[in-house]
C-alpha cells in the first residue's frame, strides 16, 4: 500500500486529509489547530505545510508542535486572508488537507556543544516552538539554552502556558518583553533586541535561531552580531508568498533563492543584503 511518505515523493502537488482533533484560541487573530494523520507524520523542527481547506485554496503554515508527536500535527495560524480564515472555521472533525513537509529546517545538529538562542517576535514563537521542545528534551546536547520572546502587547503572546512553564526550568534562560502594556504586566516593556543584549550566553560559541517580522530579525540580527555572534552562525526564518512549495512556480523567489526550496531557513549571513533591498 502506498504510504503518505511514498505520495510526497511521487506527487507532492497531492493533498493528504487530516482530520482536525483540536482547536484552541491564542490571541484575538491567531489560532492553534492539532490535527491527527492517518499514519505517522515525521517532520524537523522549522519545516512548514501546506494546508488545503477544500474549496478555498492552500497557504504554507510553518508547523508548530511537537517532532516527536508523530501521531499529532500542529499548526499555528494567523488569520489574515480568505485561506487562514477558512482554516479558522475549523472544528474537531472537520478534514483539511496537508502537503508537505516542506522545506530546509532549523541547524539544532550543527548547534551541539554550545549556546543556543531563540529570539522570537509574536507569531514567529511558533515556528521556534518544535526546536525550543526539540532542545528541551534533548537538553544535554547544548551548554546554555536560551529563549527570548517579544510581541505587542501581553494579550499578543502565543502560548502563555507554555512559556510560563518553560520558565519554570531551572536550566533554561527564558525572556519576555512586550512594546506596551498595562499596569497589571509585570515583565519588561520595550523590544526584544533589549533582552538579547542582557542575556546570558556565550556570543564566540553560540548559535542563534531568529524568527519575527523581517524587521525585527534585522534588528535582532544587528544586536546578535554587536555581542559578537558569528552571521553565519545567525539563521532566520522567511516568509514569501508559497504556492507549489517545491521551487517550480516562482511565487517565493528571493534574490536567487527559492525561500520553499533553499529556505525557510537561511543564514542570516546569506540573505542580509537581501533583507534591505525593497520589493525583493
Amino acid at each position: 500500500m502506498e504510504t503518505a511518505a511514498d505520495l510526497l515523493i511521487t506527487d507532492p502537488m497531492a493533498p493528504m486529509p487530516f482530520m482536525v482533533l483540536q482547536r484552541r484560541q491564542e490571541t484575538h487573530d491567531t489560532f492553534t489547530l492539532a490535527l491527527e494523520p492517518s499514519e505517522p507524520f515525521a517532520f524537523k523542527p522549522g519545516q512548514f505545510n501546506m494546508l488545503y481547506p477544500f474549496g478555498i485554496g492552500e497557504s504554507a503554515i510553518s508547523i508548530s508542535g511537537d517532532p516527536a508527536a508523530h501521531r499529532r500535527l500542529v499548526h499555528t495560524v494567523r488569520r489574515v486572508g480568505n485561506v487562514t480564515a477558512a482554516l479558522d472555521r475549523l472544528r474537531p472533525g472537520d478534514v483539511v488537507g496537508v502537503r508537505g513537509p516542506f522545506g530546509r529546517p532549523w541547524p539544532l545538529d550543527e548547534a551541539k556543544g554550545g549556546d543556543i538562542v531563540f529570539v522570537a517576535g509574536g507569531i514567529g514563537l511558533a515556528p521556534l516552538r518544535p526546536a525550543i521542545t526539540w532542545a528541551i528534551s534533548h537538553r544535554d546536547d547544548y551548554r546554555r539554552v536560551v529563549v527570548l520572546i517579544g510581541a505587542r502587547t501581553p494579550g499578543d503572546i502565543v502560548f502563555v502556558d507554555e512559556v510560563q512553564e518553560w520558565r519554570g526550568h531551572f536550566d533554561l534562560e527564558v525572556g519576555v518583553t512586550v512594546d506596551t502594556a498595562h499596569q497589571s504586566w509585570k515583565g519588561p516593556v520595550g523590544v526584544v533586541t533589549q533582552l538579547v543584549s542582557g542575556s546570558d550566553f556565550d556570543p564566540a560559541d553560540a548559535t542563534a535561531l531568529v524568527c519575527g517580522p523581517e524587521i525585527m530579525m534585522r534588528f535582532t540580527a544587528a544586536e546578535l552580531a554587536k555581542r559578537g555572534v558569528a552571521g553565519e552562525k545567525i539563521h532566520v526564518s522567511l516568509e514569501r508568498n508559497m504556492k507549489c512549495a517545491i521551487g517550480l512556480c516562482g511565487h517565493c523567489q528571493f534574490g536567487p533563492y527559492f525561500v520553499c526550496r533553499d529556505g525557510p531557513v537561511f543564514r542570516y549571513a546569506d540573505v542580509e543584503k537581501l533583507l534591505v533591498v525593497k520589493e525583493v
